[in-house]
């Protein structure tokens, strides 16, 4: 099972990565794309479910913290460490926490901007 420092860590790389995929001007050029191929056929439950995907920073966010946390538990060599079912529930610590760091961003943001 994953410290708190790692889990930390990979909260806020959670944070971070939900952040570039949804908000960042970077992969605007990407969204864009996906919005104009979602446009010529907004009936397409494929298309409507890729676009929630990449403009909801919880639908994301989920997708990304469990993206890091296989990377790191992968590049680790932990993998093969805990059951499947501990990494699950350590996925659903890093998601949530990576969502306590998006709420927290959004409030500071209201707050100070």
């Amino acid at each position: 099972m994953i410290d708190l420092t790692t889990l930390a860590l990979l909260g806020l790389a959670g944070y971070r990565g939900t952040q570039l995929a949804v908000h960042d001007t970077i992969l605007d050029p990407a969204r864009d794309r996906i919005i104009a191929w979602h446009e010529r056929r907004q009936d397409s439950k494929i298309r409507n479910a890729v676009v929630a995907l990449i403009s909801c920073v919880y639908c994301m966010g989920w997708w990304v913290s469990g993206a890091a946390l296989a990377a790191w538990l992968l590049v680790t060599g932990t993998f093969n460490e805990a059951p499947l079912l501990v990494h699950g529930l350590e996925w659903l610590a890093v998601a949530g926490l990576a969502v306590l760091f998006n709420r927290l961003d959004d409030m500071l943001g209201r707050v100070h901007g």
